[in-house]
């Protein structure tokens, strides 16, 4: 696969060969679909317990490994749009340990700004495709996407979003540690099926613009509407739809996103109002 990234930056044959990549990455895509979730579960944390994993994983990758944030004693990594966000961790079936995080910050007003708007908003260029010009109730950010190192594939790597770096090779099997470069995947359709449920059509995202070429790959077709800033590392503002994201999805990779909407939407028709980021069930 490297070899074939490497031939796509190629003039003339660059065309083909990334056609060839995204073919070889649909049929991993429908193998890994076909197990997904009976290593993994994306799990909505809608209580403090399932919050404060989420808050941990957080404070060890942003804070602890790539020193975004201030560490703290509590290990936890929280800010002020936590309170009107939705968390969601992938958790390992076997182990019950989480494999990563995302949280979906959603508005219901104007005193109520997504993180793009407080500190990145001068970044967005694009004419319409801007918060400010759709109903606050429409529109979320995905953030705080993190995997820990141990779900990770390569020891060398940082979090880069992809979040493909080191995983512990003698405790998983075989087909787990192929589920794993997936779940940072699997985290943003997670994010995509909870702003479903919610009726939130447009979703904003500050990301490295090579990572959104990644999920392109992938039929995750991110439009970046601003150039690129310094924000946490090199990273610029993308734009994607409802839409845009269910026209955008290879065969084999709709299979997966539909795995992930059906283990979501048990838990939203077992607890309706999971989503309202009001109401903290018992455990």
């Amino acid at each position: 696969m490297n070899t074939l990234k490497k031939l796509s930056k190629q003039p003339i044959i660059g065309v083909f060969v990334k056609v060839i990549i995204k073919l070889v990455a649909n049929f991993q895509a429908k193998k890994i679909a076909s197990h997904f979730s009976a290593y993994l579960q994306p799990v909505i944390a809608h209580n403090e317990y399932l919050k404060e994993k989420s808050f941990g994983i957080r404070h060890n990758v942003y804070c602890e490994e790539l020193g975004f944030e201030e560490c703290n004693e509590d290990k936890q990594e929280k800010d002020e749009f936590d309170i009107h966000s939705i968390h969601c961790v992938m958790q390992h079936r076997s182990t019950k340990r989480f494999a990563g995080t995302v949280r979906i910050v959603y508005s219901l007003g104007d005193k109520q700004q997504l993180p793009l708007e407080k500190y990145c908003l001068d970044s967005i260029d694009h004419p319409t495709l801007n918060p400010v010009n759709f109903p606050r109730h429409k529109i979320c950010e995905i953030s705080r996407l993190a995997v820990p190192n141990e779900f990770r594939r390569r020891q060398s790597d940082k979090f880069k979003g992809a979040a493909t770096g080191a995983i512990n090779e003698n405790e998983y099997s075989e087909k787990e540690l192929r589920c794993f470069p997936f779940i940072a995947i699997g985290l943003y359709m997670s994010a995509a099926s909870i702003a479903m449920n919610k009726e939130i059509e447009h979703a904003f995202v500050m990301m490295e613009p090579r990572l959104a070429r990644s999920l392109r790959f992938v039929g995750i077709e991110f439009q970046q509407i601003g150039p690129v800033v310094d924000y946490h590392g090199k990273r610029a503002p993308f734009y994607i739809s409802s839409q845009m994201l269910l026209d955008g999805l290879t065969p084999g990779f709709k299979k997966l996103f539909e795995k992930v909407r059906e283990e979501l939407d048990i838990q939203v028709c077992g607890d309706p109002e999971i989503l309202d980021g009001i109401k903290i069930p018992n455990l």
